[in-house]
């Protein structure tokens, strides 16, 4: 594996703060059932950390003091973490926002067959992974059979109720390119999502996000071998959107690990740029409420560019119009 930091470290990218904290996203953890080629965390099911029950309380405690309504839950596949149903039954109780950034292919595996009624009956918001609507694209980065066993989930799931307006259960999903390019409209491709989908599958869905892939861990690798990595950076910078800074989700997210420790975004937690004390110390999820959080300096690399390029970049997908 190619160490992409100190590639990234040297940048021009604009210095930004944070504004006040809207989302909390927390990595349960890097074990996952699938090894994706795109994967910045570099999950799969080799891995074996995971978020234990001391820190999944420490967030919560935090989450109670700070008022934060939103929690979004990451991976690796969230869902493997023995702690998942825990905290959020716990979160969803206090009335707190759950989303589930879910593969698909784990509503599938053995262990897992009741995952789908658990999300419904705890109303959580599901952000499902499906780069394309078409077979070959997605088993070429995901595997083979994930095409087959994500539109299984996906039908699951509608018969569930999710992805239908008259729910209220929120199925969105989410697309990445395949290789070293932008992403295209989002709007635009939700329409061939949502045509594609009904049309051969009769699967509906909530939206579709797009999101870049980020030069860093696996794919940031996979570029490096493959000597791409300069002219993908090139293309991010060149498509730089000064107007994107003010939406980035670093200014309202903080980033939290499988250890509990506090980053910017999630794509710096995979870069080790974790946020530190006055005295030089890492700073922990159990004692985020006594650091200043709004106006905090975030930060910033190359790989920042992938989040501001464009159409922008983010767990929400794009952040501006077309």
């Amino acid at each position: 594996m190619h160490a992409t930091l100190p590639l990234l470290s040297e940048t021009n990218f604009p210095a930004i703060r944070r504004a006040g904290l809207a989302t909390l996203q927390v990595n349960l953890g890097y074990r996952c059932n699938q090894s994706c080629l795109h994967c910045h965390v570099n999950a799969g099911p080799g891995r074996k950390e995971e978020m234990d029950c001391e820190t999944v309380d420490a967030v919560l405690q935090f989450m109670r003091h700070a008022g934060v309504q939103q929690l979004d839950l990451t991976g690796g596949a969230p869902e493997m973490n023995s702690n998942f149903r825990y905290l959020v039954e716990c979160a969803t109780r206090e009335g707190i926002r759950v989303t589930d950034r879910c593969n698909l292919t784990i509503l599938m595996e053995p262990g897992f067959e009741d995952l789908a009624v658990f999300l419904a009956d705890h109303r959580v918001e599901v952000v499902a992974s499906l780069p394309c609507y078409l077979e070959e694209n997605v088993d070429g980065q995901r595997g083979d059979g994930v095409f087959e066993k994500s539109l299984a989930a996906l039908k699951q799931l509608n018969h569930l109720g999710y992805g239908r307006p008259d729910t209220g259960l929120v199925l969105n999903l989410m697309y990445n390119p395949v290789g070293p390019s932008l992403p295209p409209s989002q709007q635009q491709l939700e329409a061939d999502y949502r045509e594609a989908l009904r049309a051969r599958y009769g699967i509906g869905f909530s939206q579709l996000f797009v999101l870049a892939n980020m030069p860093i861990q696996r794919f940031g690798s996979t570029l490096v071998s493959r000597g791409e990595f300069e002219s993908y950076m090139e293309l991010l910078r060149g498509a730089h959107r000064p107007e994107n800074l003010s939406t980035v989700m670093c200014r309202s997210l903080v980033s939290i690990d499988w250890q509990g420790y506090v980053y910017d975004c999630d794509f710096n937690q995979m870069l080790g740029l974790v946020w530190q004390s006055g005295q030089g110390t890492r700073i922990h999820i159990s004692d985020l409420a006594e650091e200043p959080i709004e106006g905090r300096e975030i930060a910033i690399a190359d790989h920042c560019f992938g989040c501001t390029a464009g159409q922008g970049s983010s767990c929400g997908g794009a952040i501006a119009g077309d």
